[in-house]
């Protein structure tokens, strides 16, 4: 088919490469046409006796070489060489069905060498013209050994002397046949080949550059001639050094073993080549072609021209390899040969080079949007998967769900994976930081082809990017003549911040607990705290006007560090009210209105030493605690209720026409404190946690008059417990302190009724100890059970 074969000749070899994409899916076979037997079929034993080579280029694509000398070669006065090759293709591994393509090749060469020697990848052949003297003066030469085995050469036969640490051995040729030797002779020529490690070949050492040779004489005996022809050949086997950044291929200037007379040693021209073709100025490819008196260098950068870059995988790691096919002529004179040209071919591949790829973020926060680069990889490199967030996607799938995947060449010839997510991005992790910034964190797992084995590498990347993106809301307070008000924008509340009333959350539960209506709009939340509501703070309280003041910390939901605090207060005039305080602290405006007027200084509480702490025509001011001025204490249900009562000191009411005597006062207002039991109770024997808040509590002024269908019937009662440190009742703990009691350790618990009433009795029903003050806490261990 039209561009399957290409070939050409270079020097004394045959070129001729296949084209890899016509031979996808297929299996091929060569075979060598022998003009005299036929087709002959290339394996790896006739390439290396007959001269032939099979490997890939760089990129694939099969390439056969041969020696103008090889087997198989139809040549015409060592000037005109022609080999035919037959191209077996199959879809089968068996080859059946195959078709054959015969592809003829020629070659002109006419500038041969006295000496010529190639070393090949898997051979090396030396070719000698047969006018060369027989015999060197040169005594000295290490084949001259084989001058007393010449007596027994045989008629017009040719014979081959092998000399090596083992000793000398004298062949045939075919008997060299059998050993994997080819020897031959044309019109002008004499030829032997010899594969690498033969049981005939030595190894030596030359300018640190390890060499096979095989060193031989050839003999032919005709009537009065004897023909002794030199055929040693020593090639290189190693030289190949590799750094980061370039392989060097060293190759020694003077190869003792090949160079009869060194102080003769000319070197006349040192060109190098890539593939078939002589490279003419290596500067142009930034090759680099050097030589001393000892060493011809080549120095290669990896990834430059002529080579190939192969990504691979190692061990999981992504990294390349590099190979080149060179080849080295170094032609040279000496007293021993009038020319020698030497040819080495070599195959170069570098060991597996690692190459991480690398994480770019050129993300522009302004843009909110990640863009971040992966790169870099060579072009047989491509993305089969991205995973963002632990969710996969296949780069359809990302292109449709929003984000951008795009290549990106580079000037080096290879290329980067470019993807764009939105900052908005459900997948993209969102943390707020700081006082009004957003972490935004990319997520993002890649899954790869590498190479034309199509390895799955796997890369992942984190990606993060702060930006003060949050506006922290600031509120707007407010009052009425009975309210204060919050206004604050509900953007990011609950999300990112929460409010808190003291160390408790203020949520919807809480404000209805505590008597606050909520509302909210599209964009703001509105709070209205009634003036006697709970979680007010009181800065001043007369009976004049109350300063109240609200206060509510906007604090982060994760973390609960306090960002701001919204204060409101406000002055509000207030002619009766009551404030029932966490710490038991009482304040009372009374309005007393009687017909007549009632002094307002001579009003007390319970206690008569309790005088109001401001007075005026219409109104009396008290503060007291719960534990003073005669306060009594009852429980009801889950709360604790406190009562006192403030009255008017005179026995009868200004304007009555009879005085009437009586134990009551005449005027009597009863104020009542509700608290509930969890929250607070000063009175008990045993402490609650110190530390917690309290609430307040709510209070409530009932009046009563003189007027015996309103007279009040006395149910508050002033009872006092105590824990007594021993039997003796002596000496008592002081309140709100902690009792430690080990387990069946005996409590002396005093209980008191402090009421004056003779018709009033105390019963100790039950009594317990338990974890807090709330009566129905559990568990609970008994003290007393039904008096």
């Amino acid at each position: 088919p039209p561009g399957f074969v290409e070939s050409s000749c270079r020097s004394r070899i045959f070129w001729m490469k296949l084209n890899k994409l016509l031979l996808q899916g297929k299996f091929f076979q060569l075979e060598i046409y022998d003009p005299y037997s036929g087709p002959v079929l290339l394996d790896e034993k006739l390439a290396s006796r007959c001269g032939y080579g099979l490997s890939e280029d760089m990129w694939g694509n099969p390439v056969f070489r041969a020696s103008v000398l090889g087997c198989h070669v139809a040549n015409e006065a060592d000037e005109l060489f022609s080999l035919t090759v037959n191209i077996k293709v199959s879809s089968f591994p068996s080859m059946r069905a195959a078709v054959t393509y015969t592809y003829p090749m020629y070659c002109s060469y006419t500038s041969w060498a006295s000496r010529e020697i190639v070393c090949e990848e898997n051979y090396m052949e030396v070719s000698v013209k047969t006018d060369v003297p027989a015999v060197s003066n040169d005594y000295t030469v290490a084949w001259m050994s084989a001058l007393p085995e010449t007596q027994n050469v045989a008629y017009q036969q040719w014979q081959l002397m092998f000399v090596s640490p083992s000793g000398r051995k004298r062949i045939t040729v075919s008997d060299a046949v059998k050993l994997g030797y080819s020897f031959n002779n044309t019109l002008s020529r004499v030829y032997l080949r010899a594969p690498y490690h033969s049981n005939e070949s030595d190894f030596s050492m030359v300018s640190g550059v390890n060499m096979n040779m095989v060193t031989s004489t050839s003999m032919y005996r005709q009537r009065w001639l004897l023909l002794l022809i030199d055929t040693t050949v020593s090639c290189p086997v190693d030289g190949i050094s590799f750094t980061d950044t370039a392989l060097t291929w060293t190759v020694p200037r003077v190869i003792p073993t090949l160079v009869v007379q060194e102080s003769t040693f000319l070197s006349t021209n040192i060109v190098m080549g890539v593939d078939d073709q002589v490279i003419v100025n290596p500067k142009e490819k930034n090759y680099l072609l050097e030589h001393n008196e000892t060493h011809i260098r080549v120095t290669i950068p990896i990834g430059a021209d002529g080579g190939k870059l192969e990504s691979s995988i190692s061990g999981g790691v992504y990294g390349v390899l590099y190979s080149i096919d060179l080849f080295l002529e170094h032609t040279w004179t000496d007293a021993g040969w009038q020319t020698t040209k030497y040819t080495v071919i070599k195959s170069i591949t570098t060991p597996f080079l690692p190459q991480i790829p690398t994480v770019i973020n050129n993300t522009v926060p302004e843009e909110r949007l990640f863009n971040v680069a992966l790169g870099h990889f060579l072009p047989d490199v491509s993305l089969v998967a991205i995973a963002i967030g632990n969710v996969p996607f296949t780069p359809r799938e990302a292109q449709h769900h929003g984000f951008k995947i795009y290549e990106t060449p580079s000037p080096n010839r290879t290329k980067g994976f470019i993807l764009e997510v939105s900052f908005d991005d459900p997948y993209v992790l969102k943390e707020y930081v700081n006082r009004n910034e957003t972490k935004y964190t990319l997520l993002v797992n890649y899954t790869l082809s590498v190479g034309p084995e199509m390895t799955l590498y796997y890369h992942s990347a984190e990606v993060e990017c702060v930006i003060a993106d949050i506006e922290v809301p600031d509120a707007v307070g407010y009052c009425d003549e009975e309210n204060l008000y919050l206004t604050l924008p509900t953007f990011g509340l609950h999300q990112y911040w929460d409010l808190y009333l003291g160390n408790k959350l203020l949520n919807r539960h809480l404000a209805l607990t505590n008597g606050y209506l909520a509302a909210t709009n599209s964009t703001h939340l509105i709070l209205q705290i009634p003036l006697f509501a709970g979680g007010l703070i009181y800065e001043e309280v007369s009976f004049q006007k109350i300063i109240a003041r609200f206060d509510v910390a906007l604090r982060k939901v994760r973390t609960m560090e306090t960002l701001q605090m919204f204060s409101i207060s406000c002055t509000f005039n207030s002619s009766a009210f009551i404030i029932c305080h966490p710490d038991g602290t009482i304040m009372v405006s009374a309005q007393m209105k009687t017909v007549p007027a009632i002094d307002m200084s001579k009003t007390k509480l319970r206690d008569s030493s309790c005088k109001p702490r401001e007075y005026s025509e219409a109104h009396a001011f008290f503060k007291f605690h719960v534990t003073t001025c005669g306060t009594s204490v009852r429980f009801e249900g889950d709360h604790i209720i406190y009562e006192n009562e403030i009255s008017y000191e005179k026995d009868t009411l200004p304007g009555q026409s009879i005085p009437i005597i009586t134990r009551d006062p005449d005027y009597r207002l009863t104020v009542l404190c509700y608290y509930q039991a969890k929250e607070t109770l000063v009175l008990s024997a045993f402490s609650s946690d110190p530390a917690a808040s309290h609430s307040f509590g709510s209070g409530t002024m009932i009046p009563r008059s003189n007027t015996a269908a309103y007279r009040r019937v006395r149910q508050a009662l002033n009872v006092v417990s105590r824990v007594s440190k021993d039997e003796s009742f002596m000496e008592f703990y002081e309140p709100n302190m902690a009792i430690h009691k080990q387990p069946m350790k005996p409590v002396f618990v005093e209980v008191e009724l402090k009421d004056e009433s003779p018709s009033v009795e105390l019963y100790l029903e039950n009594c317990w100890v338990a974890r807090s003050p709330d009566f129905n806490s559990t568990p609970r261990w008994n003290i007393t059970v039904d008096g």
